[in-house]
């Protein structure tokens, strides 16, 4: 959505992105399932160990990668996760 109708490079629609999504829209979201008993913290703090440590060694491994192999490899990987909810 940022690259084709904000016109943002991939890079900066990527970090655009993480900014948006973690803080604000994750914390309410907590919020709320936590209130109705759905949250389990232990594993949340497993998966974030592994999202933090992904998050920076992806940041830093797309830092170097052209616009165009950036778009393309997130368009693969947009078109896998597609295939993969259509067949399941």
């Amino acid at each position: 959505g940022l690259v084709l109708l904000a016109n943002l490079p991939q890079h900066t629609a990527n970090g655009t992105s993480l900014a948006a999504l973690l803080l604000p829209v994750g914390i309410l979201g907590v919020l709320e399932y936590n209130r109705r008993g759905q949250v389990n913290f232990g594993y949340a703090a497993i998966i974030a160990a592994g999202l933090l440590i992904g998050a920076f060694v992806g940041a830093k491994l797309a830092g170097p990668v052209s616009e165009v192999a950036l778009r393309r490899a997130f368009g693969a990987f947009l078109l896998l996760v597609a295939g993969r909810l259509l067949l399941s």
